[in-house]
């Protein structure tokens, strides 16, 4: 989770690109990882006017646009602004020996403090704690933007823990000089999820909730002070294909939209309409008409595919202003809302609201990264004691 989030509204959450690598987990998206920008630059369309450029020129002004891939050796050549560190990105690191990264893995192997734990659960646990925040800050020296770091999905749907988790991260940080400002926790958008994001937002926590499938998640989250809300249209898209019988993707369907796309247009006016601070980022986009229809949305995350197609497509300058920005705080204001969808949220309101898509797939992430965390996990006792411990 992953767009350039430079602190203030136009920044990203990101991954980065191994050599090959890539992970086939279906349920976890491939932004879990660093997204660089490769051959592929955030162009804002500029006011003085050159002549022909790009597709990707002309809507990068209205949106930030992401590759969601992931790379290690184009770092240097095409940095990328910031970065997520994730379970998935530490099982890609040790399957890379030589990375840059591997280091930081084999300190927190050896750290003197996780192996003072006679239980083994503890000192794993540590381990991975240890391998984040030391993978994490070798990123915050390498990119200008936020670090964005994975909070244990086992820990979902309980508020307190993924609190404590959160503290006990923000302390291995500061231990090694990366302030709060740096950084952003990924949470799941569980109810759970959604409450811990805002007490810990309360303190000035900066928090990025994932998983989101359904409006009853987006305005909870919004109203919880979220930093970052992602929302997966494809992932919308693919369950209605497949599935029947949730009111609000049958409503969308009904009214001749796409039921993703649908998703994040009424969760970008709830947030500007009503005054809310969250940046919205919509992932899984899987054509170049999803991200045309999305343009003004804060952070989008399209397929290298989608991304070169627009940068090898030449507009004119006629061309280049006809692009439409779909989506704005002027058009927010006129959007209408339903006393139902105004609610203030609580915990009885959001189950009853949350529809069989939102469950179904929040489960399947929630399972892919659990399953991911416990890979680490028995990695991690393989590779434990390094040598020399």
């Amino acid at each position: 989770m992953s767009v350039s989030l430079q602190s203030p509204p136009s920044s990203a959450i990101s991954s980065f690109q191994g050599r090959k690598l890539r992970f086939s987990n279906g349920s976890a998206p491939s932004n879990l990882l660093f997204t660089s920008r490769r051959s592929l630059p955030l162009i804002r369309a500029s006011a003085v006017d050159t002549g022909p450029a790009t597709e990707l020129d002309a809507v990068s002004s209205f949106s930030e646009i992401v590759p969601d891939t992931v790379i290690f050796d184009d770092f240097e050549r095409f940095p990328p602004t910031a970065a997520t560190v994730s379970s998935a990105l530490l099982l890609g690191i040790c399957s890379l020996p030589d990375t840059i990264f591997r280091n930081a893995v084999d300190m927190a192997l050896a750290d003197s403090e996780c192996n003072k734990h006679e239980n083994s659960e503890l000192r794993l646990s540590c381990f991975c704690s240890k391998a984040l925040v030391n993978v994490g800050a070798d990123l915050a020296k390498l990119v200008p933007g936020r670090v964005s770091t994975e909070v244990d999905a086992r820990l979902a749907y309980d508020t307190h823990g993924i609190i404590r988790k959160v503290h006990d991260l923000l302390k291995l940080y500061d231990r090694v000089d990366v302030p709060p400002e740096r950084l952003l926790f990924k949470i799941p958008s569980t109810w759970q999820g959604i409450e811990a994001s805002r007490l810990l937002e309360s303190e000035g926590i900066q928090t990025h909730l994932t998983f989101v499938y359904s409006f009853a998640q987006a305005a909870a989250a919004a109203q919880a002070g979220a930093s970052v809300i992602q929302i997966f249209v494809g992932r919308l898209r693919d369950w209605s294909r497949n599935h029947s019988g949730d009111p609000e993707i049958e409503a969308a369907l009904k009214r001749g939209e796409d039921p993703g796309l649908a998703l994040v247009t009424k969760t970008y006016n709830y947030i500007h309409k009503y005054g809310h601070k969250s940046k919205l980022m919509a992932a899984a986009v899987r054509n170049k008409q999803d991200l045309f229809s999305l343009l003004g949305v804060d952070y989008i995350i399209a397929p290298l595919k989608v991304l070169q197609s627009l940068k090898e497509t030449v507009t004119t300058p006629e061309e280049k202003y006809s692009f439409v920005r779909r989506l704005s705080p002027q058009s927010a204001a006129k959007y209408n809302f339903n006393e139902e969808e105004l609610v203030k949220w609580d915990q009885l309101t959001f189950a009853s609201a949350v529809g069989p898509a939102a469950v179904e797939l929040l489960a399947g992430g929630l399972d892919g990264y659990a399953n991911q965390a416990n890979r680490v996990e028995e990695l991690f006792g393989k590779l434990w004691p390094p040598p020399n411990v």
